[in-house]
């Protein structure tokens, strides 16, 4: 165990983040054994390719947490190379939310976020990563991954709508004009990169306000509690680009749901009362609580079905919806919930007329 996990480790700073002699990495981690062994496997391997790391150690967070203000002095240091290896999340930056960073005229309201935006720093982040699942799936082809990803992200540039159907009852359709869509395909090298590990991942940011049909996840779901394999299946009614209804009565894991996205509004609109968040922005974080945020497919083939949402959208035959923030940072919110649909068949639908399918029952046209 102890070397493979070193290897994986050597594949990450070597082939992933590409650390040059001379960078600085820092390591935010938590004192949860997994997490700290990854932390220190990673601060091995840098150090022996002259990469200087330091590691910061804050408790376990949540997606409503503040990072301990150690960490976001750290991330203002703006090292070239920042990791996220955590339990769960790195945390908000409390003072970013009260003053948000401005850059071309959008508010940034985190550290990290503004370095990575801003080509300072570079980076991946690994919420719940075990050494499990380290050892397992970084050791693949990243030229392969690298090929698959660029090919659906110029199909996803490409189309302006989306339609995803699924044997579960999923029957979804979503606008994608003017939205682009992100790889991440394990190459974090260039300045402002960044994603998970393990990686394996196309996704796009719908278009604000157009989604519509039904979804039914089938997976596992990011819930408050963190991550779980869904046992009933959990169907929620789209309306206008925002989850309307979900089926809460008839499911425990939609009952879950529920409870998550309502503490997400109700965290929201608290924070605007006891002013950590300007006025107004509460209502805004609350409403798009129930926002479609994100669509992705995963492309780890080493990737499989734990209920660790972090491995799990990365798997095979599944494409993933999320409720809450998008990544085009348009609709802000306390919450993004991944949810899995497994065997999707997902036609896109270009400006000209013409369509393309590029998966049909999971498999990747």
């Amino acid at each position: 165990m102890d070397e493979r996990l070193e290897r994986s480790a050597e594949i990450t700073v070597r082939d992933i983040i590409k650390g040059k002699a001379g960078e600085r990495a820092l390591i935010i981690t938590n004192p949860d054994t997994e997490s700290y062994n990854i932390s220190l496997a990673l601060f091995r391997a840098f150090q022996n390719i002259q990469v200087a790391p330091v590691i910061a150690v804050q408790p376990v967070k949540t997606q409503f947490d503040y990072a301990e203000p150690a960490v976001i002095s750290a991330l203002k240091s703006e090292p070239e190379i920042i990791l996220s290896i955590s339990k769960n999340k790195m945390g908000k930056d409390k003072a970013a939310i009260e003053k948000p960073y401005m850059l071309d005229g959008k508010e940034i309201d985190n550290t990290f976020h503004y370095l990575l935006q801003t080509g300072k720093s570079r980076s991946f982040w690994s919420p719940g990563i075990t050494e499990d699942m380290f050892i397992r799936t970084v050791p693949i082809s990243y030229s392969q991954l690298k090929a698959d990803c660029i090919r659906l992200k110029v199909l996803l540039d490409r189309a302006d709508r989306m339609h995803i159907s699924a044997p579960g009852g999923t029957d979804l359709d979503v606008g994608l004009r003017g939205r682009k869509g992100f790889e991440d395909n394990g190459d974090f090298s260039a300045p402002g990169a960044g994603g998970n590990v393990p990686a394996g991942e196309v996704f796009i940011s719908p278009e604000l306000g157009t989604a519509n049909g039904t979804i039914v996840f089938d997976g596992s779901i990011s819930v408050r509690s963190g991550d779980i394999v869904i046992h009933e299946p959990i169907r929620v009614q789209v309306e206008n680009g925002f989850a309307v209804s979900i089926n809460s009565n008839e499911s425990a894991d939609a009952a879950v749901l529920e409870d998550t996205i309502t503490c997400g509004e109700r965290q929201a609109v608290r924070m605007e009362t006891e002013g950590r968040l300007p006025a107004g922005l509460g209502t805004v974080y609350a409403k798009n609580a129930r926002n479609l945020g994100e669509v992705g497919i995963g492309l780890n083939p080493a990737a499989e079905i734990t209920g660790n949402m972090l491995e799990d959208e990365k798997a095979f035959r599944t494409c993933h919806i999320a409720i809450g923030c998008n990544y085009d940072e348009d609709a802000p919110a306390l919450i993004h919930l991944d949810g899995l649909v497994r065997n999707p068949t997902i036609e896109l639908f270009n400006p000209d007329g013409t369509s393309v399918m590029i998966m049909k029952d999971g498999i990747i046209s």
